[in-house]
C-alpha cells in the first residue's frame, strides 16, 4: 500500500505546496482522501491515472478540500472513464456534485454514486473498511482511517509434511483456513499448520480540527497518521480560534494514538520553510515528518 500526497497546502495554495488531496494506492484500487483544486494534474505528475476503480473521501464543504471535483470529473470525461466514481461525505456532498452535474457543461462519461455519511463505517469490503469520526472544525468535519482486516497466520510448510499432507491444492485449503482429509482418513486442523491471524494495515487522516481525543480514538496503533499542523506551537491561541492544530498537538495525538508514524499536513502558506513544525513536532513524537507535494511514503505490513 502507497501513500501519495497530492496536494499538501492549507487554505491557499504555494508555488511549492497545491491544496489538499491525497492518493492511497492498494491492489488495483485508488483512494482519494479530499480533492483540494488542481487534484487531477497532481494526479497526472503523481502517474496514479484517472480510469482505475476510485473512491474519494471528503473530509468537510470548504473549497480548498472539495473545489478539485469539478476538474476531476472533466479530465476524467475527457479520457473516457467508465467506472463507476463513488463519494463519501458529511451533508451537502451531495448537493454539490449535483449543481456541478447541472451547471458545468461538460459530457459526464461515468456514473457517480455519492454517500453522504455520519460518523461509522463509510464503507467496507472483504479487504478493509473505512472509519469515519467528527472531529472539532468550525464546520462539520470528519476524519478517517483505513482499516484493513486482519491477515492469515503465516503458513508452515515442514508441519504441513510431518503430517503427511502433499504439497498442492490441499495446502491452499489449509491458508485458507478450511479443513482437510487426508487419504488415511484423518483430518487435519488449519490451526496445526497456519499461525495466529496477522494484522493490517492502518492509515488515519484528519483534515482541519482542534486537537481532540476523537483523533486521539481514531488513530489508535495507526501505521501511519496524518495529521493537519497548519501553524506552529507560538500561534496556538489563533489555531484554537479558527478550529485547526499546531504541529505540537499533532504530535501529542500521535503519541497518545501509539502511532507509528506521523505525517504533518495542511500547512500554512506562511511558512515557506516548514522546518519550525518538523522541530516543534519532533520535541513530542519522534516518528515524525513533514509532508511535501508528490512525496509517496510505503505502508509495509508490521509483520
Amino acid at each position: 500500500m502507497q501513500v501519495i500526497f497530492l496536494g499538501t497546502s492549507g487554505g491557499i495554495p504555494t508555488a511549492r505546496r497545491s491544496l489538499p488531496a491525497i492518493a492511497i494506492k492498494r491492489g488495483g484500487e485508488l483512494i482519494l482522501f479530499d480533492c483540494g483544486e488542481g487534484t487531477q494534474r497532481q494526479m497526472i505528475l503523481a502517474k496514479v491515472g484517472f480510469c482505475r476503480k476510485t473512491r474519494i473521501f471528503i473530509t468537510h464543504m470548504h473549497g480548498d478540500h472539495v473545489l478539485g471535483l469539478p476538474g476531476l470529473f472533466q479530465t476524467m470525461s475527457l479520457l473516457d472513464r467508465t467506472e463507476r466514481l463513488d463519494i463519501y461525505g458529511p451533508t451537502g456532498i451531495r448537493n454539490f456534485v449535483e449543481a456541478i452535474r447541472q451547471t458545468v457543461r461538460f459530457t459526464l462519461t461515468f456514473p457517480i454514486a455519492v454517500h453522504e455519511i455520519e460518523e461509522g463505517i463509510a464503507y467496507k469490503n472483504q479487504e478493509y473498511e473505512v472509519y469515519a469520526t467528527w472531529v472539532d472544525h468550525s464546520i462539520p468535519t470528519l476524519a478517517y482511517a483505513l482499516v484493513e482486516r486482519e491477515r492469515p497466520g503465516k503458513f508452515y510448510p515442514d508441519k504441513a509434511r510431518k503430517l503427511g499432507v502433499p504439497e498442492g491444492p490441499l495446502w491452499a485449503k489449509l491458508k485458507q483456513g478450511e479443513e482437510i482429509r487426508l487419504h488415511n482418513g484423518r483430518i487435519i486442523r488449519p490451526d496445526e499448520v497456519v499461525g495466529p491471524p496477522r494484522p493490517g494495515r492502518k492509515i488515519a487522516y484528519s483534515s482541519d480540527t482542534k486537537q481532540t481525543e476523537a483523533v486521539v480514538k481514531l488513530a489508535e496503533k495507526a501505521d501511519l497518521l496524518i495529521h493537519e499542523a497548519t501553524l506552529d506551537d507560538k500561534l496556538k491561541e489563533k489555531a484554537e480560534e479558527e478550529g485547526h492544530s499546531t504541529a505540537g498537538q499533532a504530535a501529542e495525538t500521535a503519541a497518545k494514538a501509539k502511532a507509528k508514524r506521523l505525517f504533518l499536513f495542511h500547512i500554512s502558506a506562511r511558512y515557506e520553510d516548514p522546518s519550525i513544525l518538523l522541530e516543534q513536532a519532533s520535541k513530542v513524537f519522534q516518528h515524525v515528518q513533514v509532508a511535501e507535494d508528490l512525496m509517496k511514503v510505503e505502508v509495509p505490513y508490521s509483520e
